[in-house]
């Protein structure tokens, strides 16, 4: 049986419609309606969400793998998603879960006290709400940062970032650090491949440097022959030094043919190599490869004497030189980013968990 909560972020209309107000799509929905997220449904005169307390799975991973490669480099974070979207990529390569229509799929279902109780248990820093966006169930992840807050875990965000502004800053003062997809850099491409827009997205990037205390890394699939040219990874890289710095991350990540482009190729090492010096070109201090085995691709660099100070392959930490302060042991120079007192190496192993179901209590 689908389970709802009631929604926020939505307004009555003059023609009997109730709008959602969460994300740019700005849904107008009859009763009984879903938004485009397929989550969201019109019931009566409310907004419900109906994946709350539900999800597709539970596992532990490296938070490199979300990718994460300054928020406490080396730890695990217990991941967990729901299902539907509010994009529509055609290259999405978790579409089994983010364009899932169907409810049943959610067989695990946890309260967020009780998720945050297991992500303890397992040995887990953090919690990251991902595999699709948690936007789109953020009644449900922002209560899970709280519980996981006072537990003293830390909240993660894997995001496209496509929302609008007030319950963007509601959402983001939970969230301890966040990924944002930056799907590519071309109006013409977010809505071709995405049926989205690039302003709001670069919107919430701004919002994220200069309105908040979250950390954020950035990461851009690299789909061949779509939004992997060097002029749209040199404009790319030249806003991000401009209006968010140089000390963000961003990561270039390989493409594997998936959902509605399965006739387009694995994008070349060569390809996000190239991206890496470009970005790197333009000052950007820590620009990583992704979806590759490629050490250099992996390491972070310190900005003031390069050497080499986080030494990854894939998701696993080889080698870790900073100092208790996050600091490059050679020169002093701070590394951007949040580091604990010593390195943790979890390695790059992905780990399923069954959380018990929701207990009478819970529910109620």
């Amino acid at each position: 049986m689908t389970m709802t909560y009631p929604g926020r972020w939505w307004h009555k209309l003059d023609d009997g419609r109730i709008q959602c107000d969460l994300c740019p799509r700005d849904c107008k929905l009859h009763d009984g309606q879903r938004g485009m997220c397929f989550v969201r449904q019109r019931e009566g005169d409310a907004m419900v969400l109906t994946t709350y307390g539900r999800s597709s799975g539970f596992c532990i991973d490296p938070v490199e793998k979300k990718p994460l490669n300054q928020f406490y480099p080396g730890s695990s974070v217990f991941s967990f998603g729901t299902a539907g979207c509010n994009l529509a990529c055609k290259f999405c390569q978790n579409w089994d879960i983010s364009k899932s229509r169907e409810m049943d799929r959610l067989m695990d279902a946890a309260s967020p006290e009780r998720i945050a109780e297991v992500a303890r248990a397992q040995g887990a820093k953090s919690v990251a709400f991902t595999y699709n966006d948690p936007v789109i169930f953020a009644e449900y992840a922002m209560d899970t940062a709280d519980a996981c807050h006072a537990l003293g875990l830390q909240a993660v965000a894997v995001t496209a970032g496509y929302i609008h502004a007030e319950p963007r800053r509601e959402f983001y003062a939970k969230m301890d650090a966040a990924n944002v997809d930056l799907k590519g850099f071309t109006e013409a491409f977010y809505f071709q491949q995405t049926g989205a827009h690039l302003a709001p997205v670069l919107d919430t990037l701004q919002y994220l440097k200069h309105e908040t205390d979250c950390w954020f890394e950035i990461t851009t699939l690299l789909i061949p022959g779509h939004n992997d040219s060097s002029e749209e990874i040199e404009a790319e890289s030249r806003w991000i030094a401009d209006h968010l710095g140089l000390d963000v991350p961003l990561h270039f990540t390989a493409f594997h043919p998936d959902y509605k482009m399965l006739d387009v190729p694995h994008t070349p090492a060569a390809t996000l190599t190239r991206a890496r010096e470009i970005a790197r070109a333009h000052g950007l201090h820590y620009v990583y490869t992704g979806n590759v085995h490629d050490v250099d691709g992996g390491t972070t660099l310190c900005p003031g004497c390069d050497a080499a100070l986080i030494e990854r392959d894939w998701y696993e930490v080889l080698s870790y030189e900073l100092d208790a302060q996050g600091a490059c042991p050679h020169c002093g120079t701070h590394i951007a980013g949040r580091f604990g007192a010593r390195a943790q190496h979890f390695g790059r192993r992905r780990v399923p968990v069954r959380v018990a179901p929701l207990t009478s209590r819970e529910c109620s």
